[in-house]
């Protein structure tokens, strides 16, 4: 399977189509989505989508770092990254990525109803 770069442009049209809206509609909305997300990590804050994921904050201390040219000791400052930590839900579905077509069982059929004397 041939990994694809989806834009959010990509999104925005696949949106627009299911909801019936508008292209630039879509895309301002996803956009404000993303602003949001965004100052509130800003503010420190934890932000969770269920099943989905969960962004927030943490820092990292400084540390001693080794220069790979020189292998010189250099000092690494305090920074504060975004840490994503991913959802049951997408983890199930990318999971599926490792397993081969034929490998996925199909889905249990229900139970037969109990049969009449």
């Amino acid at each position: 399977m041939a990994r694809q770069t989806i834009a959010k442009r990509t999104i925005a049209e696949r949106i627009a189509e299911r909801l019936n809206l508008g292209q630039t509609q879509a895309l301002q909305v996803i956009q404000s989505f993303l602003d949001e997300i965004i100052d509130e990590l800003a503010r420190g804050n934890r932000i969770e989508f269920r099943d989905f994921g969960v962004f927030e904050t943490v820092e990292r201390k400084p540390r001693m770092a080794l220069n790979p040219k020189t292998l010189e000791k250099v000092p690494v400052g305090r920074k504060v990254v975004v840490k994503f930590k991913v959802g049951r839900l997408m983890k199930d579905k990318v999971a599926r990525l490792n397993k081969p077509a034929d490998a996925v069982p199909p889905p249990a059929a229900p139970p037969a109803p109990p049969a009449t004397p």
